[in-house]
């Protein structure tokens, strides 16, 4: 980074930015808040669908491993003698 800051010249980002701010503001729709907040409790309501489903899946696949080990682990065939 230049002395002069990114634009070039010091401080012509600034003046750039009270250029935009001093101008006219946009109009800002009626419904633009409950808009906003519906689709925030849908995503959060999907968050949570999907945080169950991976919890679940996570589960179950924890529980199919200890089934299977259970199952499939061999029996020793002669106990280890002891050394002392």
């Amino acid at each position: 980074m230049s002395a002069y800051g990114y634009g070039g010249f010091r401080g012509s980002r600034e003046d750039q930015v009270r250029r935009l701010l001093d101008g006219p503001h946009p109009v800002v729709p009626a419904d633009l808040a409950p808009r906003a907040a519906e689709r925030g409790r849908r995503a959060l309501a999907r968050r949570r669908v999907l945080r169950a489903v991976l919890w679940t899946l996570l589960v179950v696949g924890v529980l199919v491993a200890a089934v299977l080990a259970a199952v499939w682990w061999p029996e020793p065939r002669e106990t280890i003698p002891a050394y002392w």
